[in-house]
């Protein structure tokens, strides 16, 4: 069983040709990444008994994932996201981030978690915050642990309290992913790849076995003890860029489990993992943030569409060759 735990909300998309809704979040979209790839996974989050609640649901339920948190009385939560003509989104939010009741019910929802996903607004927001860092703490001793900062500056304006926040779940985890926006507005002044190894070394032996940063059109870096790999981005034609980031973890993620590398008892395994691993994990989720960046709102690959991606790709280079 994968965990995926953090917001779920109702991503309201305004365009010169008008205004839609999608169901998203970053966490909640991971969710829904990893189950399209064919693994079992639930979401601990909140939503409203409301419309859009009722949405998140429907949403989550369509792609197979389970949902053991029922709703809640307040509102369900909302982005509005401004898409401009290149395809990029700015997001503003109306949302309450709390989940009264999870530690009394975390031994039960974590038993047999092997991998424990969450980022964003659920590591940064008070009060449902403490929360997300009591259940990491709480699976770590079994189960894999990856981060995605996913930072919100409209939302955690202080970037020094991020800061903090973020580097107390980089210590706890062993898969981080970030984006080259992430890391400049964390650590201004300073190379993101440099920020990138830092995080490398945060908790000695104990913290990650492997940093990401995702860098849009450049493409994906990353660093294990092994060395470093980056992968060229696939070029496709831009729809929009919402859900690229999530799409991007739930395949990296989804790489780590299918090489057998997810658990605790196979921490120093993933630790250990050699470069040309690393290069192929880029690869895999380089391409499905292709498919998702290629059409309309978060909307990830299914296994079945990223395989003929990575066929493709592969056919291609053995052309080349």
């Amino acid at each position: 069983m994968l965990t995926v735990i953090g917001e779920g909300l109702v991503d309201v998309v305004q365009r010169s040709s008008g205004i839609e809704a999608h169901v998203g979040g970053s966490p909640l979209n991971v969710a829904v990444g990893l189950a399209r790839l064919g693994h079992p996974v639930q979401f601990i989050g909140r939503y409203g008994r409301d419309a859009y609640g009722e949405s998140v649901a429907a949403h989550l339920k369509a792609s197979s994932v389970m949902l053991p948190q029922a709703p809640d009385g307040l509102p369900t939560s909302v982005a509005t996201a401004l898409v401009d003509d290149d395809g990029a989104a700015t997001y503003t939010f109306d949302l309450a981030w709390e989940l009264p009741g999870l530690a009394e019910r975390l031994p039960f929802m974590l038993q047999g978690t092997t991998l424990l996903h969450t980022g964003s607004i659920a590591t940064m927001l008070a009060p449902g915050a403490a929360d997300v860092l009591a259940a990491v703490e709480h699976a770590r001793p079994s189960a894999t642990i990856s981060f995605d900062p996913n930072c919100r500056p409209s939302i955690i304006t202080d970037a020094d309290y991020a800061r903090r926040q973020a580097e107390k779940f980089v210590t706890l985890s062993d898969i981080v992913k970030a984006s080259d926006e992430d890391l400049a507005w964390l650590y201004p002044g300073v190379d993101v790849l440099e920020s990138a190894r830092r995080w490398l070394s945060l908790g000695g032996a104990g913290g990650p076995a492997m940093v990401v940063v995702t860098r849009g059109a450049s493409g994906p870096w990353g660093i294990t003890a092994a060395g470093e790999a980056e992968f060229a981005a696939p070029r496709v034609d831009v729809a929009d860029t919402v859900g690229a980031g999530d799409s991007f973890m739930a395949a990296l993620l989804s790489g780590v489990v299918d090489r057998g590398l997810a658990g605790a008892q196979n921490r120093a395994d993933l630790r250990d993992l050699p470069v040309d691993g690393l290069a192929a994990l880029l690869a895999h989720a380089s391409r499905a943030a292709a498919v998702t960046v290629s059409r309309a709102g978060a909307n990830p690959p299914t296994r079945a569409e990223l395989n003929r991606v990575e066929a493709a790709a592969d056919e291609a280079e053995v052309t080349t060759i």
